[in-house]
């Protein structure tokens, strides 16, 4: 079996070096290299479309695994999960097979696969946007300011606030919290983690 290279990217460095060791014991699986933050995949799919990417993730809400599956990824792995499902995700995502972990219900498989039968109007209007404008978006709506969204993009402020105004004329809508109330509406934020609104 020919290697399968593998490039991870987590937030928490105690994570990065788990799964470093762990890729260390496999014999047809080399990691090239690691870095942190999930707003990458978007880039990576620009920059290598063929790249195939896993998500291996501590939620099992369905918002999540639908975020992830569109914005490219082909796995979506609990972090609860075994280590021998990381390893049929990786494998399967490098063959261009999808793969969901044996933990996620069938309930919430079901519910992305019809996810097209449930769009609504507003969701509707998400769909105009385009994958860049709908990365700035996500960056908005959790409260992040233009010249951060720059620097996490790798983008000039210009360019960021240019997509902003895309953005509120394609949405109708300008204020960031309205964006939110939006964004949960049609489940793309998570209503959990904004209580009170």
């Amino acid at each position: 079996m020919s290697t399968i290279t593998v490039f991870v990217a987590d937030d928490h460095s105690i994570v990065r070096e788990g799964l470093r060791q762990m890729f260390a014991k496999s014999n047809t699986l080399a990691l090239v290299g690691m870095v942190s933050g999930l707003e990458c995949i978007p880039l990576v799919k620009n920059d290598s479309p063929n790249t195939a990417i896993v998500i291996l993730s501590m939620f099992a809400r369905e918002i999540y695994v639908h975020q992830a599956l569109s914005t490219g990824a082909l796995g979506y792995v609990l972090k609860t999960a075994p280590w021998s499902e990381v390893l049929e995700a990786v494998r399967m995502a490098a063959q261009g097979k999808y793969f969901l972990s044996r933990e996620i219900n069938s309930d919430l498989i079901r519910g992305y696969l019809h996810n097209e039968d449930r769009k609504s109007a507003e969701s509707s209007r998400y769909d105009l946007l385009s994958d860049r404008e709908q990365q700035v978006f996500r960056l908005v709506i959790e409260g992040n300011p233009t010249k951060a969204i720059a620097e996490l993009l790798c983008l000039s402020p210009k360019t960021v606030e240019k997509h902003r105004s895309n953005i509120s004329k394609k949405l109708g809508m300008s204020e960031p919290l309205a964006m939110l109330k939006f964004a949960m509406k049609i489940g793309v934020a998570d209503p959990d983690l904004w209580p009170d609104l």
